[in-house]
């Protein structure tokens, strides 16, 4: 059984006067469990928007969702949704959504205390994650203390807080240099060798050819499933 099946999903946005600006246009999509897999595409393509919709953030317009095999694309229930993102996945942001007042340890722990976590347990597990990133002795500062390397890695420990099934990232090493990229992306593979799936959409084709399997978007549409990303 796939982990993730999406069946002829449209996602549209509208304008205040009305007019509708379509987005993703009949997307199939199946993603099983424990693969490592890129999103590529042209800019605009609905890559950003595809995540969301994977990640529960955004609703369908029309189509099916299907996640451990059950059809959620049109639940309506925040409750449910809320515990789907905060229970089943990890997100990565590309400009980190670090809180700034908080410390790197509280902003690991954050998704923790929205699951109702014993503040001591998901303190000491915020720990254990900085740790495992390289940034034990950094838990006591703020993101405006930590290089962009640093805040990328804090943003990953956070993903991994509740120990979801998925980690969905979007441009994860797009503000990194080469070096950290390199070192982000072994964190990704390490998380898959744990039996856990990565999404991740990436611009960047040398990013992309850490994935198992790349996917190819064009104009809201999925062109290629298995795309074969070209030597550069």
């Amino acid at each position: 059984m796939s982990l993730i099946k999406l069946e002829n999903v449209h996602k549209s946005y509208y304008l205040a006067n009305g007019e509708e600006i379509p987005v993703l246009r009949g997307v199939d999509l199946e993603i099983n469990k424990n693969e490592f897999v890129a999103i590529m595409g042209e800019s605009g393509g609905g890559k950003s928007t595809l995540m969301n919709i994977l990640g529960c953030l955004h609703p369908l317009s029309s189509g099916k969702y299907f996640f451990e095999g059950e059809d959620i694309g049109h639940v309506q229930d925040d409750f449910t949704l809320a515990f789907i993102r905060n229970k089943k996945m990890g997100f990565i942001f590309q400009q980190f959504n670090l809180i700034s007042k908080l410390t790197a340890l509280k902003n690991v722990a954050l998704p923790a205390f929205y699951a109702d976590t014993d503040k001591h347990q998901r303190e000491a597990r915020a720990q254990e994650l900085l740790d495992s990133v390289g940034l034990g002795e950094r838990s006591g500062h703020k993101p405006t203390e930590l290089s962009g390397g640093q805040q990328q890695r804090v943003s990953i420990a956070r993903s991994l807080i509740n120990d979801p099934e998925i980690i969905l990232a979007d441009e994860p090493t797009g503000a990194l240099d080469s070096q950290t990229g390199k070192e982000i992306l072994q964190l990704f593979t390490d998380f898959k060798a744990r039996g856990k799936t990565v999404i991740m959409i990436t611009h960047d084709l040398k990013v992309a050819r850490m994935a198992e399997r790349v996917i190819f978007m064009k104009d809201g549409q999925v062109l290629d499933h298995n795309y074969q990303v070209p030597n550069v």
